[in-house]
């Protein structure tokens, strides 16, 4: 008997032991589906007929043949509605001096739109509790003269530093390539003249995002183009999207005026402001990340687009790292990018979940004119500029 109730036992056991295991494996494979950074995917795209995605395509191909084919475009074009490609088209050359043609893997230097990846990679670290958006600059950098700023002010263009495009100039010998380091401790040194009190108003300015990306090689200890590759570009699947820095000055593909190259100044291995290179593929991929809150959570992106420059009536403003343009309760997140050739336009119409995507590497500021694209989307004609 005493065997028998042991052997009972025995099995008792060895079935809790299994049903916990395959409820276990049950609770994970129902679980919100993960992407490739951890983050549950929490929003899902819904289909469009064949008849609406074909009335988009020739409405967008009306746009493009208009406003940008006929004013001599170079780039790539790629327009989406709820996660689905309705127009991708490339013109031109990547190239000029090989002739190269552009392809789908042509990374185009997006210059201020890679301020929304050096925003963004600061708000992930703030979610994973490295840093504090009210820290301030000495924290990172003691011997700054600047007080009372914070990485808020970095990130929503509020901190009042002089834009180090400007007082550079007269510091920094003009042929020799600088880096963030250099713009930083040309500000130890020469203590060039604030702008304006922390907070009180909107000032763009590049060297807040300068900043950022040597905050996130402090915290990280590695190099932003380095961490920004393993933590972001590849877990997205931008397997053509990265950083220039100094390092890759050998490989320098120069933009294009009208009827000339620019060459690369003592301006272009600076990161952090600009000098991501990407397609547009890759940027719909992004795009795709941040309605399904796979990089970022929801709640730190509504915060991201909360705009934050409210002391001069406007429809245009900005919040964490985005340009952000408001009309009849509507928002456009945006961020437009223009350095040397380089005309760039990344545009979110999140009430339409659209997504406007232009790249060019020859002067071509029509690029800008994308937004009237919006139109096409919510049926009415709005032809406001939006902010380089």
């Amino acid at each position: 008997m005493q065997h028998t109730r042991i052997l009972a036992l025995f099995f008792v056991l060895v079935f809790c032991f299994v049903f916990i295991r395959c409820s276990s494996g049950t609770a994970k494979s129902n679980a919100g589906k993960k992407d490739t950074v951890g983050l549950t995917t929490d929003f899902k795209f819904t289909g469009l007929s064949a008849a609406q995605a074909a009335a988009y395509t020739n409405a967008i191909d009306e746009f493009y043949q208009k406003r940008l084919v006929r004013t001599g475009f170079n780039g790539a074009i790629l327009v989406a509605k709820n996660g689905q490609v309705l127009f991708e088209q490339y013109r031109g050359y990547g190239n000029f001096i090989t002739k190269d043609s552009v392809t789908p893997h042509t990374p185009f230097h997006i210059a201020s739109t890679s301020k929304t990846f050096t925003g963004m990679a600061v708000l992930k670290l703030w979610e994973n509790g490295k840093l504090s958006l009210e820290d301030t600059l000495q924290k990172y950098f003691p011997q700054l003269p600047y007080k009372g700023i914070t990485i808020r002010n970095l990130l929503s263009h509020r901190s009042g530093l002089p834009n180090y495009l400007y007082f550079m100039d007269s510091i920094w010998d003009k042929h020799k390539e600088m880096t963030n380091e250099d713009v930083l401790n040309a500000m130890i040194v020469h203590k060039p003249r604030i702008q304006n009190l922390p907070d009180r108003r909107f000032q763009y300015c590049n060297t807040n995002f300068v900043l950022l990306a040597l905050i996130v090689e402090k915290i990280t200890g590695q190099k932003f183009p380095d961490y920004m590759k393993k933590t972001l570009f590849e877990p997205l699947g931008m397997h053509d999207t990265y950083i220039f820095s100094i390092k890759d000055t050998a490989n320098y593909n120069p933009t294009w005026s009208v009827s000339r190259g620019f060459p690369m100044d003592q301006y272009d291995c600076t990161y952090g402001d600009k000098n991501v290179y990407s397609t547009v593929r890759d940027l719909l991929a992004w795009d795709k990340s941040l309605y399904q809150h796979t990089y970022l959570k929801r709640s730190t992106l509504d915060m991201a687009f909360t705009p934050l420059s409210n002391e001069v009536r406007s429809m245009h403003n900005y919040g964490l790292a985005w340009r952000l343009f408001i009309k009849n309760k509507d928002t456009v997140i945006y961020h437009n990018g223009k350095w040397h050739g380089t005309n760039t336009s990344f545009i979110r119409l999140v009430q339409d979940t659209a997504t406007i995507i232009v790249l060019g590497n020859k002067e071509n500021r029509n690029i800008y004119q994308a937004k009237e694209m919006e139109s096409i989307f919510n049926g009415k004609l709005q032809i406001d500029k939006l902010d380089e």
